[in-house]
């Protein structure tokens, strides 16, 4: 029905063309004699007639059309038949592409027509207004030159007269093109009063199928129904599916009109933009296209990740730089091709390289630097692995991240540290999804992406100090990470793709194992790093810690020494630590003195003694003569264990008169009060055989204090010290000096083994305590720790209370 619009405008365009005496004589789209349009003209129709090939058109009885000549055949047939009885058969061409059609070429029922108006175009054409009359069949072909002719026969329409079926037919056939002119907004509305004022049934089934948007060949189809009747019924049909379609165009016109509204605004927009950036050099977004596809072609990626960099890059393709999602599309597009897929640095397999890497680098801590080597051995023998997931747990300064980059250079691999401490959103593990601004891959992605490489050594500082509250809990985010059996499909949600983590050695460091959620330390290989002992920390002076100040503070081409004496006490005087890192801090600041008297004098002393130490630092911090003496009776020594190493506390028992009640202050935790009230009974059931009048329990109220209050102290491992100070003071026996004590008791009597031995030891070394009571059971602990660092000491093993109140009270 398309065809109602252009061909009103070409009549009105054609007025133009025409001298103003001949405006009266112009043909409208339908013939004012459209009552028997087909008899208009009572001039016989010759039996030959000249013939005019159409390529994209079929001409149909009464109906009239505008016709443009292009060919000289056909101009000279059109010329002809003009000066004759303006009579010439129209037929349609089979193939519209060929130029210059063969009899074969035409098809062989056309219509007579009459040429109404004959126009020479400006640009030299001609253009001819025709009007069908009859419908005929070519019989033989009688011309090819100049122009064809034919021998023809005139066909019937078959007209049927007072006819209901056709009646009604012809009536649904104007309700349905009169539907279809109505839901198409780009026919003219004089299409609608036109056709309402059609009444001649055979005309108007003539003039909707010439008007039909159908294709040529059913147009054709329909002349060669000879049956007026079957060709309404074919028209009615046609009629309907286009009907549908013009339906179904102009729901979805009506659904999407306002989008496409601002579509086509924000393309325009986006049309003018692109071109002023061409005219000022060019759109990048080709340029970066490009640049990525090249990348990609050489980067090793999963069949995953190259599918979804395919869909990636097409979108990107048919995006606007100034859309707002093209951004997240670049970026993610640009994260997939800065991951290392499938690239690894290659392992150093040498045992004895990597052993010695390891012990210049740091000094002791055998247990991991066997545990790398063997890690190591497996490697060289089987080729490939997964990586363990190992976790140092130690007090604060004693080299546990450092160690990371150790065995690093160990391994031959690339080293990278992700601080987890006060972590509290677990996006930062998993990333966040990209449809959030600002979102990015999660920092295990990140690291990797910086590093580029699939096998990295990578530290997870401070694991147990991870966050939990309602933004979420990274600690579960990182069972998948730390989980062997899980880490090789790893799900990031910005990347939204698998990444295998198998190949990443990673490495937790943790000062306290019971912030640890159960279910990650369950993934990890604990392995624990106590504290240092003076003799270690005094060779970790010698070989790391005072080369590294000396050049730091521009002193290390001056020639000056410190003794192993000087060493030590700045350790026992100055520090209270199971690392070194207040050690590291006292070094320096002899280094600065070393420096400014160098500045002052243009000399230094060549060995620094004792006594020059007090003068740089002060008077000695930590004196170890308190601990050393307990004198009076009711005060114990006890042995105890901080995430920062161990150390030594006083239990302190005073009796004052009163009805028996036990007091308890020096912020203790539960537990510890626990302990206090089990030490109590067991005296109470046990008095006479502990040498205590038992009337005194009822006549004498007891405190209990553990001195620095400002510091919480908790854990059973005070038992037995506790229950020594209390029978100090009812008994008058002073404890021991020299002697500390650590372990937990029960009301049975009997000594239980407690953690932190290590430390516990190194602390009372550190403060010259020379005996030390514990429970039977940790005599396998202190075996563990080098004798060299506990030479003068003596371990007294017990298996109940009544032994340790022996072995205590002189």
């Amino acid at each position: 029905m398309v065809l109602f619009c252009h061909r009103l405008d070409y009549m009105n365009t054609m007025k133009f063309y025409v001298k103003p005496e001949d405006e009266m004589e112009f043909m409208p789209i339908i013939p004012l004699n459209e009552g028997d349009n087909e008899n208009a003209d009572e001039s016989p129709i010759p039996a030959e007639l000249p013939v005019l090939p159409l390529r994209n058109t079929v001409l149909f009885p009464g109906v009239v059309i505008p016709i443009t000549v292009g060919r000289d055949k056909s101009i000279k047939a059109v010329n002809d038949a003009y000066r004759a009885d303006k009579l010439i058969g129209v037929v349609a061409q089979k193939d519209s592409a060929v130029e210059d059609p063969t009899v074969s070429d035409l098809e062989d029922i056309g219509t007579v027509a009459k040429i109404v108006k004959q126009i020479k175009m400006p640009d030299g054409g001609t253009t001819i207004i025709i009007q069908g009359r009859r419908r005929f069949k070519i019989d033989r072909i009688t011309s090819e030159d100049p122009y064809f002719k034919a021998q023809i026969k005139i066909l019937e329409d078959g007209l049927v007269e007072n006819d209901e079926h056709f009646t009604v037919l012809s009536s649904s056939i104007k309700e349905l093109a009169s539907q279809i002119i109505n839901l198409s907004p780009n026919l003219p509305a004089e299409a609608g009063i036109i056709l309402k004022n059609i009444e001649n049934p055979s005309f108007l089934i003539h003039f909707v199928s010439s008007n039909l948007s159908s294709d040529l060949v059913e147009k054709q189809n329909l002349l060669e129904i000879n049956n007026i009747s079957h060709r309404a019924e074919r028209l009615l049909q046609l009629l309907q599916k286009e009907l549908q379609y013009a339906e179904l165009k102009n729901e979805v016109t009506t659904k999407t009109k306002t989008e496409l509204d601002k579509q086509q605004k924000e393309y325009f927009l986006q049309q003018q933009l692109k071109s002023i950036k061409e005219e000022l050099g060019g759109d990048s977004n080709e340029r970066e296209v490009k640049e990525m596809q090249k990348k990609a072609e050489t980067k090793k990626m999963s069949e995953a990740a190259k599918e979804m960099f395919k869909k990636g890059i097409e979108k990107l393709e048919r995006m606007h730089p100034s859309t707002p999602d093209y951004s997240v599309v670049y970026n993610h597009l640009d994260l997939l091709l800065d991951l290392p897929w499938e690239e690894y640095t290659e392992d150093n397999y040498d045992l004895k390289r990597a052993k010695k890497v390891l012990d210049v680098d740091h000094y002791g801590m055998n247990k991991i630097k066997e545990r790398i080597l063997e890690y190591l051995a497996v490697l060289k023998l089987k080729g490939d692995m997964k990586s363990p997931i190992l976790c140092f747990v130690g007090p604060p300064g004693i080299g546990k991240t450092s160690l990371g980059r150790s065995i690093a250079n160990a391994l031959g691999r690339k080293y990278v540290r992700l601080s987890l401490g006060g972590l509290h959103d677990e996006s930062e593990i998993r990333g966040h999804r990209k449809t959030y601004i600002g979102a990015m891959p999660g920092r295990i992605l990140q690291s990797l992406r910086k590093i580029k490489t699939s096998n990295p050594v990578m530290i997870l500082d401070e694991v147990d100090k991870v966050g939990n509250d309602f933004r979420g809990d990274p600690s579960s985010a990182l069972l998948e990470v730390l989980d062997p059996e899980q880490n090789h499909s790893f799900y990031d949600n910005y990347l939204e793709l698998e990444y295998d983590l198998s190949k990443v050695l990673f490495i937790a460091t943790a000062n306290d194992l019971n912030t640890i959620q159960p279910a990650l330390r369950d993934r990890l290989e604990i392995i624990d790093l106590s504290g240092y002992a003076v003799e270690e920390k005094i060779q970790i002076a010698k070989r790391h810690l005072v080369p590294k100040q000396r050049e730091l503070h521009g002193v290390d081409k001056i020639n000056f020494k410190l003794s192993d004496k000087v060493l030590q006490k700045i350790i026992e005087d100055y520090t209270r630590e199971s690392g070194v890192r207040e050690l590291d801090r006292m070094l320096a600041s002899v280094m600065r003195a070393e420096a400014k008297e160098f500045a002052l004098k243009g000399k230094v002393k060549t060995n620094i003694a004792e006594k020059d130490i007090e003068k740089i630092l002060g008077k000695p911090k930590y004196s170890n003569d308190l601990y050393k003496t307990a004198n009076m009776p009711g005060v114990a020594v006890g042995l105890a264990w901080t995430y920062v190493g161990g150390d030594i506390l006083f239990i302190e028992t005073s009796l004052s008169d009163g009805k028996g009640e036990l007091k308890l202050t020096g912020n203790l935790g539960n537990v510890m009060k626990e302990s206090a009230s089990t030490a109590l009974s067991y005296l109470q059931a046990n008095a006479k055989k502990s040498g205590i009048d038992a009337a005194m329990f009822d006549k004498k109220n007891i405190h209990i204090h553990v001195p620095e209050g400002a510091v919480p102290k908790d854990g059973p491992s005070a038992g037995i010290t506790m229950m020594t100070a209390i029978c100090s003071a009812f008994t008058g026996r002073k404890v021991k000096p020299y002697l500390a004590m650590t372990g937990e008791i029960t009301l049975r009597g009997q000594v239980l083994p407690v953690g932190g031995i290590k430390e516990k030891i190194l602390a009372a070394k550190r403060t010259g305590i020379k005996e030390v009571i514990l429970c039977q059971q940790n005599e396998k602990d202190v075996e563990e720790i080098n004798t060299e660092y506990i030479k003068g000491m003596k371990f007294h093993y017990v298996k109940t209370m009544q032994q340790v109140l022996d072995q205590a009270l002189v």
